[in-house]
């Protein structure tokens, strides 16, 4: 059994009794990036584990046309729309990375939609075992985006490790390596969660 301490409390309510313990965190900024980082430049740190991810590149569009050129695919991410320097007739985003490669696929909005996902690493913490699951799948609710409440979504297991999630409404900015968090239907219990492995739906799966 996992508890958290803190219960549904709010992070200003949080704060209110950190500050009257006279804790030092009690008005500490929150952190927006890499907080282990002493400069918070995950960049940085990406750059001297791996230096070729800081190296320009091509962005192309959808079609593969080259129309810009990025300053290392380490300082982008899917969804990503500021910095890319481009000038267009729409917003576009960034809808792929090929680190190998070294480019961005950009495209409009649209492009980002993800309909479903494949999980590996699958961590299951369900009362019904995951082999009882028949092809129809589970409904429960999908989170894979931190900022983002859990959705409606579909878990077929594909292995004791690995399974594809539907997400019924579907979702946008969602790229390989990200997490997926599953929650039962009500939102109130965590039933497990894994790495996404790909993404696919409008934009073309990512291996």
């Amino acid at each position: 059994m996992l508890r958290f301490p803190l219960g549904r409390l709010e992070k200003s309510a949080v704060r209110d009794v950190a500050r009257a313990l006279g804790l030092l965190v009690a008005d500490k900024p929150d952190s927006q990036d890499i907080c282990f980082v002493p400069t918070g430049g995950y960049a940085d740190v990406i750059e001297r584990l791996k230096p070729g991810a800081a190296e320009p590149g091509p962005i192309v569009d959808l079609s593969g046309a080259e129309i810009g050129r990025h300053e290392g695919v380490v300082r982008y991410t899917v969804g990503q729309r500021k910095g890319l320097g481009i000038a267009a007739g729409e917003p576009l985003y960034v809808v792929r990375i090929d680190a190998a490669a070294r480019t961005l696929v950009v495209g409009p909005r649209k492009a980002l939609g993800v309909r479903k996902v494949l999980l590996r690493d699958l961590n299951w913490l369900g009362d019904e075992a995951l082999e009882a699951i028949g092809p129809e799948g589970a409904p429960l609710l999908a989170k894979v985006r931190s900022t983002r409440a859990p959705a409606p979504a579909r878990l077929r297991p594909l292995g004791a490790h690995e399974a594809e999630v539907e997400l019924i409404d579907g979702e946008t900015g969602v790229a390989p390596g990200q997490a997926c968090a599953l929650y039962d239907e009500a939102g109130e219990r965590v039933l497990g969660g894994g790495i996404i492995r790909a993404a696919a739906g409008v934009q073309r799966a990512a291996a």
